[in-house]
């Protein structure tokens, strides 16, 4: 029996609380669904798609209902209490899936929903886990370039740029360049796709269309510079590290809106510096 999957099992014996369930007829490992959940003429012999999770007690135990999440997949469930140890989520069963700290990719509240996936612990329990999603998404989304989504931050990288589940359930990303800092994981975003790469996953900017983008890139470039007096210590030759460091947007954007600058006569570029006019 596999727990956290939905199988199919055989009816082997009724009782007055439930029936018992096993691979085979003769089988003796067997496992209960309670009789609230039985359906009526059910008979010995019967075949029904169950899942498989460990109630209260820490029995293992059947439901024909479809929990939100099975291993090896991946779903936003909804934060319904923190503990001492850990936070409880709600995934459609009668007894709720644990989030333990360790598990956590920031600190959650009440309220919050965030992207999970399901493991067995090395007690032999379901549990919840924020960590290591990026291989389980999907790469077959339905969408194409230029299209806009709806995505879920779950993971941030300085190397890679911030990672998000569009739909809950495809893999996308946000490139480095891009400053999402005022974002959190759970944070649901509307992105637009810039690339569909070969395997699949999708690449998405937050920025606007370029000649919307550049004015409120030369906007913030203006309150850099008055952030240093007026006097940027780098100009449009920078290297991109420095740039992405100091104004969270790429070289070419940057040297974009620093032309737009240049030409309204609002800066002067100089040998080594950008001076506000």
């Amino acid at each position: 029996m596999k727990l956290g999957e939905k199988q199919k099992l055989t009816v082997v014996k009724k009782v007055e609380f439930g029936i018992y369930l096993a691979e085979f007829p003769d089988d003796e490992t067997r496992v209960l669904l309670p009789a609230k959940q039985v359906p009526e003429d059910t008979q010995i012999g019967d075949e029904l798609e169950v899942f498989l999770y460990k109630d209260s007690k820490d029995r293992l135990i059947a439901t024909l209902r479809s929990p939100y999440v099975s291993l090896g997949e991946t779903a936003a469930l909804k934060v319904l209490e923190v503990g001492q140890i850990g936070a409880f989520l709600d995934w459609g069963l009668e007894k709720d899936l644990f989030l333990p700290y360790k598990e956590m990719t920031r600190k959650v509240e009440s309220g919050d929903v965030v992207l999970v996936t399901l493991y067995i612990d090395k007690s032999r329990r379901l549990c919840a886990s924020m960590k290591n999603l990026y291989d389980l998404l999907k790469k077959s989304s339905p969408y194409q370039k230029n299209e806009r989504v709806s995505g879920r931050i779950y993971e941030f990288s300085e190397n890679f740029g911030t990672f998000v589940a569009v739909d809950d359930k495809y893999s996308a990303m946000i490139p480095s360049f891009e400053d999402c800092s005022s974002y959190k994981i759970g944070d649901v975003i509307e992105a637009d796709i810039t690339n569909v790469k070969p395997d699949g996953k999708l690449d998405l900017t937050l920025r606007k269309k370029a000649y919307l983008q550049m004015d409120a890139d030369a906007e913030k470039i203006l309150k850099v510079l008055d952030g240093y007096g007026g006097m940027l210590p780098f100009n449009d030759k920078a290297s991109p590290e420095v740039i992405k460091r100091e104004m969270q947007m790429s070289k070419n954007a940057f040297k974009r809106a620093v032309g737009r600058l240049y030409k309204e006569r609002k800066i002067e570029i100089m040998a080594n510096n950008i001076k506000k006019i």
